[in-house]
């Protein structure tokens, strides 16, 4: 187990690599659409490429602030939240890593996400409501998990892909809103060709949320698996963890905090109701009963069978 705990942290490291790479493609490619669209041509494509590359150096460096101000968390006080900063200290404690920051999200639905560039420079952030609808084992069954994706490497791949997920949905976004008006000009100024040019960079700008879509997906179901599994080992109870899982899938409340960028940090996917069949299709978050089976499993607890679930 521990062996392929270390397997999949290296994993986690190449994945960061091949993951910005791939989204540098894609803002590359948004960039032909922009010089397409306002006639500046390969020039135009590879200053947006070089601006991929600064903002990929801007979010390594300071993405998790610009995460947590989109969530809307603020810093917690020890004096404020006591058993949120013992059950957190305990936890780094446990596993060997320093204190993370400790922020807090005004909702009341309950989940959490953890973000930073390193174990030296990371914050766990939770919401109001798993404060108040977490029993304390509950509580340190998640805290544990966000522990584990801090321990595991997860925490960087995250955040980039929050970031990268969200300049690319702005950069199509523009395009398309102004698509009429550049190819109406690339018509008169250029004729068939310029049209043609048009048709491919509308095309990409609408293709390239669907890649960054992919990309985010290709982080791997995988990393919640892990960090369940992890955390449980953390604490020495899987219950506490399938238990809480439970109590964030059956809350009926939005995380209005939440968006389609940073979705995928949660350890809920707080998204979950919109989009239906497309939004699936892209979950980067594993089924919930099936990560509540495997906890169970390694508690050595007896899932329930069809009939008595039924009763």
């Amino acid at each position: 187990m521990r062996a392929g705990i270390f397997e999949s942290i290296a994993g986690n490291q190449r994945r960061t690599v091949v993951i910005v790479v791939g989204f540098v493609l894609v803002l590359g490619g948004l960039g032909y659409a922009i010089g397409e669209l306002t006639q500046g041509g390969w020039p135009v494509a590879a200053g947006t490429t070089a601006f991929a590359l600064l903002y990929v150096w801007w979010a390594y460096w300071f993405g998790d602030r610009a995460v947590l101000a989109m969530s809307g968390a603020h810093p917690v006080p020890r004096s404020e939240e006591t058993r949120l900063w013992d059950t957190v200290e305990g936890l780094s404690i446990a596993a060997g890593l320093p204190m993370p920051a400790i922020y807090l999200i005004e909702d009341s639905a309950p989940n959490a996400f953890a973000t930073g560039r390193d174990a030296q420079h990371a914050s766990i952030t939770v919401t109001r409501g798993l404060l108040t609808k977490m029993n304390r084992l509950e509580l340190e069954g998640v805290i544990a998990h966000e522990m584990s994706h801090i321990r595991n490497m997860d925490i960087r791949l995250m955040m980039l892909a929050a970031l990268l997920v969200g300049v690319i949905a702005l950069l199509s976004d523009i395009i398309l809103r102004n698509a009429r008006w550049g190819a109406y000009g690339m018509r008169r100024a250029r004729g068939k060709g310029a049209a043609i040019g048009a048709l491919i960079a509308l095309v990409l700008a609408v293709l390239a949320p669907l890649a960054a879509a992919a990309l985010q997906m290709a982080l791997s179901r995988q990393r919640e698996y892990l960090a369940d599994a992890t955390g449980a080992l953390l604490t020495r109870y899987p219950e506490g963890l399938a238990s809480a899982l439970e109590k964030i899938a059956a809350d009926p409340e939005p995380l209005e905090a939440a968006t389609k960028a940073t979705a995928h940090m949660f350890i809920w996917n707080p998204l979950r109701d919109h989009g239906g069949a497309l939004n699936s299709l892209f979950d980067t978050h594993p089924p919930v009963q099936e990560r509540i089976r495997r906890l169970r499993e390694m508690a050595g607890t007896p899932q329930p069978t069809e009939a008595g679930a039924s009763r």
